[in-house]
């Protein structure tokens, strides 16, 4: 079975061990998001970052509030970084519930926050 999206994929994790090979982990999350931005941009791949979208409940018109992915890399993936210790299942769930808010089907959970 054909990983969907795998080419994009490769090269976002290609790029966020080259971030994580040089800074290592002790920075605050938003020094690897800007690291990571440098290696996308020089990996070729488009992205936008801290893209704020709306959540919408059941047949509400108006949003109930909004959240900010860390990037959604060519239109496709969507990467949440974290700089913690150790994930947590919460971190796992706050990533597909972005998917589902973002009408996207690939996502990556990227930590720099503990050794390669």
């Amino acid at each position: 079975m054909e990983l969907k999206f795998k080419e994009i994929t490769e090269k976002i994790i290609g790029a966020s061990f080259e971030v994580h090979q040089f800074l290592g982990n002790g920075f605050q999350e938003v020094i690897y998001q800007r690291a990571l931005a440098w290696e996308l941009t020089q990996a070729g791949l488009s992205y936008a970052r801290e893209i704020e979208q709306d959540i919408y409940y059941k047949r509400l018109k108006e949003p109930i509030g909004s959240r900010r992915a860390d990037f959604v890399v060519e239109g496709k993936v969507l990467v949440e970084l974290k700089a913690i210790i150790e994930l947590e299942d919460v971190h796992l769930a706050q990533v597909l519930n972005y998917l589902k808010a973002y009408m996207l089907e690939v996502g990556l959970l990227i930590n720099f926050g503990s050794k390669s």
